[in-house]
């Protein structure tokens, strides 16, 4: 079962009054039908993703919740209706603003054409940036975390990738399944194997790589197994 903080006309309805209010430009909606179709489709991407999540917020005793006034639900919900419009309709103003209002009420820059994942988590929001990367599903990342290229190339993250706040993945990396990128640490052109931990140093500052048999971080968000 899926619950709505609001019913699903009036979330709706509180998306646009959002929108109009911010971009009050008289274009917009071009067309309601189509509109209202991508908004359905991000929210059964949502239930998706939610259904997949062990914080309670999100999911418990087989009921799938979404609250129009829960930071981190309400920014994956407008990334995937932004996402819905593009791939649907490849309609870029209303997709854009649709992105646009996600960074400025959530601080998430992730583009609608982004490949992201059937299912992730951002925790906390706030200066996060997702380029283009290639991602896998049980991504999750914290405030401050920047997913981006070098020279145009981007990461190719695995499975159940779980990054502390202000970490970063740059470049021509390969990250394996079950990875854990630390606070503040940096992986720039490099490769990372399965169950591998990146962490910085917090006396010397240093970087420093191990592998982890234990279970990983990522899991702990999650009540499916990932791997």
């Amino acid at each position: 079962m899926f619950e709505l903080s609001l019913s699903v006309e009036d979330f709706k309805l509180y998306v646009l009054r959002q929108l109009n209010h911010f971009f009050p430009d008289n274009k917009f909606p071009k067309n309601e039908e189509k509109l209202h179709k991508s908004f359905l489709n991000a929210l059964d991407r949502t239930e998706y993703c939610f259904k997949h999540v062990a914080l309670k917020s999100y999911h418990h005793d087989n009921k799938t919740f979404l609250s129009h006034t829960h930071s981190d639900q309400y920014t994956l919900f407008l990334w995937f209706f932004s996402n819905s419009l593009w791939k649907e309709y490849e309609d870029s103003e209303l997709a854009s603003k649709v992105f646009y209002l996600n960074k400025m009420l959530n601080g998430l820059t992730c583009m609608y054409d982004a490949e992201m994942p059937e299912i992730f988590l951002v925790i906390h929001g706030g200066g996060i940036v997702l380029g283009k990367a290639s991602y896998s599903n049980f991504f999750v990342c914290y405030q401050g975390c920047t997913v981006g290229a070098i020279n145009g190339i981007y990461p190719i993250l695995g499975k159940g990738v779980a990054m502390a706040p202000q970490s970063s993945i740059i470049g021509n990396c390969r990250v394996g399944n079950l990875v854990t990128i630390g606070n503040q640490a940096l992986l720039r052109n490099s490769n990372l194997e399965d169950g591998s931990i990146c962490y910085r140093d917090s006396e010397t500052g240093s970087q420093k790589i191990v592998s982890s048999k234990k279970e990983v971080w990522a899991q702990s968000f999650f009540n499916t197994s990932i791997c």
